[in-house]
């Protein structure tokens, strides 16, 4: 199993910024895709931004040019950099990972417990 862990969010000013912190561990050896998602009340979890295996980063085109997804292999970390929030920002943000179960050979996404992210004046 993968246990993954946020951290980071809080409240921001409108053109503030953030920076998420995603800690794995357990079976950290199975991941092979890494991203941020985030779910608004009301709304459906949508994708932010994704790190494939063997990959480059990947981005929805409402935070382009504003986050930076980034990963640290050596202390199993997945980061997200926010930079120019916006309110329409303001939702929970999840971390997830991608792996195979070793004992299933069959794929699995971890979700974090997420953090709250709140963007207002």
């Amino acid at each position: 199993q993968v246990q993954l862990v946020e951290s980071g969010g809080g409240l921001v000013q409108p053109g503030g910024s953030l920076r998420l912190s995603c800690v794995a561990s357990g079976r950290v050896d199975s991941i092979y895709g890494v991203g941020w998602y985030r779910q608004a009340p009301g709304q459906q979890r949508e994708w932010v931004a994704l790190i494939p295996q063997g990959g480059g980063p990947e981005y929805k085109d409402s935070v382009k040019g504003r986050f930076t997804i980034s990963r640290d292999a050596a202390k199993n970390t997945v980061d997200l950099q926010m930079n120019s929030l916006k309110p329409e920002d303001t939702a929970v943000y999840y971390c997830s990972a991608e792996g195979i179960n070793p004992a299933t050979s069959s794929p699995k996404q971890y979700w974090g417990q997420g953090t709250q992210v709140t963007v207002s004046s």
